[in-house]
């Protein structure tokens, strides 16, 4: 008589940290750091890491015919009439992602362009931390939203390079 033997073991499932998923995590991060108040860092620095992390779907379709009209109107609108800041970025990141040279772009998906990413979140979550004064600053009602942002900005690079 003769026992199968059945294995036991831990199954990993890693499908949620699939490259394509963390970069919809630091695409919508970004946006979200774009808009939202609560934070002190440079928002400057947000529209190259949006233009190295965001998905090749969000870059193609913005480097397309969609992306050139919506550039083109939403510079239109600019011109005749008062954008608020929270606005400028979205509108210069659309234009950085339209006009950025193919070498530029061809630093997406690699490992230079994952640690050049993480060097930048580095810098932002530096910069949001100490300007809050303390842990506990960041994570008040206000700043809850921006922490939690800078925080998946910051984990995303990290992850892509394991």
């Amino acid at each position: 008589m003769e026992k199968k033997r059945r294995n036991f073991g831990v199954v990993c499932y890693f499908g949620a940290f699939a490259p394509r998923n963390l970069q919809w995590v630091s695409a919508v991060s970004t946006a979200i750091l774009m808009l939202v108040k609560g934070t002190a860092i440079n928002k400057s620095y947000l529209v190259p890491l949006f233009a190295l992390q965001a998905p090749a779907s969000i870059v193609s379709w913005i480097r397309g015919e969609y992306g050139a009209w919506s550039a083109f109107l939403a510079l239109l609108v600019r011109l005749f009439f008062f954008i608020p800041g929270e606005l400028e970025l979205p509108l210069m990141t659309l234009l950085l992602v339209i006009v950025a040279p193919l070498q530029a772009m061809n630093l997406r998906g690699t490992q230079a362009g994952t640690i050049i990413s993480l060097v930048i979140a580095g810098y932002l979550a530096f910069q949001h931390f100490s300007r809050a004064g303390s842990l506990q600053n960041a994570f008040n009602q206000g700043a809850i939203i921006a922490t939690l942002a800078i925080i998946c900005v910051t984990i995303v690079p990290l992850l892509l390079l394991v």
